[in-house]
């Protein structure tokens, strides 16, 4: 009799393939492919000092400098000590323990979530580990890439291994076709508002459906970067023929026929058609507008013809959020999101800084002035070099916006490029909490398009409205 085929998703076929031993409490020793190490990694060496240990596989262990990097200066002399011996640590860390490192004066340097793409680190069927939680960026490429731990980012270090428990399986589809001006964080901070900030808790999510397909491999980086936003473990999407042009030629990627080899493998990594999950998602894409956050998590989501929620419209728990929310903001509740003033703007961050994000936002900015203060920090030095070569930088600084180096700049604001409190942000990151851009700061999350158009008019605006004759 023949045995029955077993249906598997695509993130099981990915995780079996990485475990070295199952435990009988459903832990899995996981062999971990590449290990993304940025400045924070520093508990990590100290830990290998402690045990007077090596690294397992230096190989495939990558330093990258980018939380701390100055945007406005590469000159550590003219920066706060303790943001240049940050990076002076990591470079060394780096140089002792035999690890390749990006460094800060590199022409690859740049978002460790922008680099490992663009240079061919993330690959297809891959298991990817940074210390840093949004390395489910990297499950656009059809990867399993989560966030560890200080003591986790120790245990790679010294075994080229992750005890992990395998979450479980969610699928998000996002059907029909996304209308002018909306675009892939516009689908992500739907869907975080349809199953909340911790709908996601638990879960892997795999994306799919035709509007998923229809986005380019920059596209799928953005909404895999915000998988972690719903509180899920990592996203993942499905490698197709996008995902194989992205690939090739990029400078760690197989090269040649190993490359054409590769790509077919890759190209079979898909969940099967019968495959079953424990949540179900299905989000019209057709019905998705332009997006902006109003709130103080990136749950507080909504269409930018709305209004800002009234906590006598929600149930109680949801009421003292509301109301705590709309406090730190600055707004009242009921108030058209087209009313809010913004102080500032900014593009950049592992969410959306690489060229497809510059020129979405120049595309509006193009032959209009910002009449608010702001900067633009590309993704990494590349993306700079292709975004000057492009003439983009000319229309950012026409515009009247700062144009400055790479890094995650102010996502987080470690480098010392921060909002000021009080101060309203319209911004392409991916976190609105309270202080995340400066103690006091308030922001607005959105895209680049729709960052661009709140700075020509100063406040939260509908790109759609600016769109007319341009190509975005």
């Amino acid at each position: 009799m023949a045995q029955q085929h077993a249906a598997k998703r695509l993130f099981d076929k990915v995780w079996a393939a990485h475990i070295v031993v199952a435990r009988e409490d459903g832990a899995d020793l996981l062999y971990v492919d590449r290990h993304l190490v940025h400045e924070g990694g520093f508990h990590g060496f100290n830990a290998l000092r402690a045990k007077k240990a090596r690294i397992s596989r230096p190989d495939l262990t990558f330093g990258v400098v980018d939380h701390y990097a100055p945007t406005r200066t590469h000159d550590l002399t003219a920066v706060d000590p303790a943001i240049a011996g940050m990076i002076h640590q990591h470079e060394a860390n780096c140089a002792e323990f035999g690890v390749r490192c990006i460094g800060l004066t590199s022409a690859r340097q740049g978002i460790v979530h922008v680099v490992g793409p663009e240079q061919g680190l993330t690959l297809p069927g891959a298991l990817i580990v940074c210390g840093d939680s949004h390395t489910s960026t990297h499950g656009a490429l059809g990867a399993i890439a989560f966030g560890i731990g200080a003591s986790e980012v120790a245990h790679v270090m010294i075994t080229q291994t992750l005890w992990q428990k395998r979450p479980r399986a969610m699928r998000v589809t996002f059907d029909g076709q996304l209308a002018p001006g909306v675009g892939a964080k516009d689908m992500a901070l739907t869907m975080i508002a349809a199953i909340g900030a911790d709908g996601g808790q638990g879960f892997a999510i795999e994306y799919s459906g035709s509007a998923v397909r229809d986005l380019s491999v920059e596209g799928r980086l953005t909404l895999c970067n915000m998988s972690i936003e719903s509180g899920a473990r990592c996203g993942i999407v499905a490698p197709d023929q996008r995902t194989i042009d992205y690939l090739r030629g990029r400078p760690a990627a197989p090269q040649g026929d190993m490359f054409d080899h590769a790509a077919m493998e890759w190209l079979g990594l898909a969940s099967d058609s019968d495959a079953e999950y424990d949540h179900e998602v299905t989000i019209n894409g057709d019905q998705i507008a332009p997006i902006v956050t109003w709130g103080i998590s990136p749950e507080d989501a909504v269409p930018v013809t709305a209004t800002v929620p009234l906590p006598s419209a929600t149930d109680a728990a949801r009421a003292a959020h509301v109301r705590e929310a709309a406090e730190y903001m600055g707004l009242t509740p009921g108030m058209k999101i087209s009313d809010i003033r913004v102080d500032q703007v900014f593009i950049g961050s592992c969410t959306n800084s690489r060229i497809e994000d510059l020129r979405a936002a120049a595309a509006i900015l193009l032959g209009r002035r910002a009449v608010v203060p702001g900067m633009v920090s590309p993704g990494s030095a590349l993306v700079r070099v292709q975004a000057e070569q492009e003439g983009l930088d000319r229309i950012f600084i026409d515009a009247g916006l700062d144009w400055v180096a790479s890094g995650c700049s102010m996502c987080v604001g470690m480098n010392g490029d921060l909002v000021p409190a009080g101060r309203r942000c319209a911004s392409t990151t991916n976190r609105n909490f309270k202080g995340r851009q400066g103690p006091g700061a308030r922001t607005h999350l959105m895209s680049p398009a729709m960052v661009a158009a709140a700075a020509v008019t100063g406040h939260i605006t509908d790109v759609r409205a600016l769109m007319k004759g341009r190509q975005s």
